[in-house]
């Protein structure tokens, strides 16, 4: 078997058809596919408005930075996460604050209920893996302690929370972003989307996304042909271009079936590595449509002779690539200033931390390769049983 990679992007002819005649155009900055692929989400997810950025850290920050979350205000979210979460949150001067984690890997909204101050203004709950957090309990707490919530869905386009789309009109979270990254469910190379149901929310996040141009300025040259500008606010540079929206708009035709596709690979690792005692499977709720953004064994390290670095390496030696998801952010040494709070301690993280191994989970993967993977990691797992009996 020659090497499977970790992660591969699924591009087809309809892609690249698309950006060769954006390039032909001449058009290539933020135009007429741009607004067609937020139009498109938008009517997917079943949204009010979709904007599109250049990351999902983009579309993070905007949330926050357009309700004016800031210096004195606190935003709880995950340790079970990448850096760009917290980071949004220091970038506009508020405080991270960290709840642990329960038995799926996602936030726990008990935990949250233990760390909300009177400072704190925001939840930003992360869908690990494309499983949904227990929103129902996190919107009870924000109606009660009257808080926004920002949802980090960058594992999860097509993920559905009760049968709808995170993000849709049934949501009360007040922005969701998501991550069109290269590894991520649909791509544009780099980029992303927010979504948001109050119109006010979202004039005021396209106003920030370039620049802090007033909205009118495009009005009055969609009308007259003549470009004047103001700028009203303090913004940023976070448009998407046509040349990656190309990619975006063929890309998000295939969402239903990449994940139908992921759905049937991750049914596949659960039938062939059931029973496997040296490992746990991951968590899924038949309530809701898990993404299968990442397939994440958890292991059971007591029962092997090599720790997860050692698993990985066997894993490579047999042409299978491998990941970890995620260096809980206590763990980084940016963030060390932070991890000794007593309000960001989260044992369940740190201890989940070192057994967590993603295996390769993507629709380019071919039924072959999934058996291939599955039995590698079985394999793995055989030698360990040999060397522990050895010693026995």
């Amino acid at each position: 078997m020659e090497f499977i990679p970790f992660a591969f992007p699924s591009i087809g002819q309809e892609e690249i058809d698309e950006v060769v005649e954006v390039l032909k155009s001449g058009w290539i900055t933020t135009g007429a596919r741009t607004h067609r692929l937020e139009s498109d989400f938008a009517q997917y997810t079943g949204a009010a408005e979709a904007m599109a950025v250049n990351s999902a850290t983009a579309a993070l920050h905007l949330g926050l930075a357009a309700m004016d979350i800031g210096p004195e205000d606190e935003v709880i979210t995950t340790p079970l996460t990448f850096c760009a979460t917290v980071n949004t949150i220091l970038h506009v001067g508020a405080t991270p604050v960290l709840a642990d984690i329960g038995p799926d890997g996602n936030i726990d909204p008990r935990s949250i209920a233990e760390r909300i101050t009177p400072r704190t203004r925001a939840i930003m709950p992360v869908h690990m893996a494309g499983l949904p957090c227990d929103m129902d309990a996190i919107w009870e707490l924000a109606r009660k302690h009257n808080l926004k919530v920002i949802e980090d869905a960058a594992h999860a386009a097509g993920t559905l929370y009760r049968g709808t789309h995170l993000g849709g009109k049934e949501s009360k979270s007040d922005a969701v972003a998501f991550s069109f990254y290269a590894n991520k469910n649909m791509t544009t190379g780099e980029g992303g989307m927010l979504t948001v149901n109050n119109p006010d929310l979202a004039e005021r996040v396209r106003v920030l996304r370039l620049h802090g141009i007033s909205k009118d300025a495009w009005k009055r040259y969609a009308k007259t042909g003549n470009w004047f500008y103001e700028v009203i606010e303090c913004g940023f540079k976070y448009n998407l271009s046509d040349i990656q929206s190309a990619i975006g708009i063929h890309q998000l035709k295939r969402l239903e079936n990449f994940t139908a596709t992921r759905a049937r690979f991750a049914a596949m690792y659960h039938h062939m590595l059931a029973g496997v005692d040296e490992i746990e499977l991951p968590i899924d709720n038949a309530a809701h449509r898990h993404a299968w953004h990442l397939y994440m064994l958890r292991l059971r390290l007591d029962r092997l002779t090599i720790d997860r670095a050692a698993f990985i390496e066997k894993l490579r030696e047999r042409n299978v690539g491998a990941s970890v998801h995620f260096i809980p952010i206590p763990l980084h040494r940016f963030f060390a200033r932070w991890a000794n709070r007593r309000h960001n301690q989260c044992p369940r993280a740190l201890e989940l931390y070192p057994r967590l191994v993603s295996i390769p989970m993507y629709p380019g993967m071919t039924e072959e390769q999934v058996e291939y993977v599955a039995d590698s990691v079985k394999a793995v797992i055989a030698e360990s049983r040999r060397r522990r009996l050895a010693v026995a």
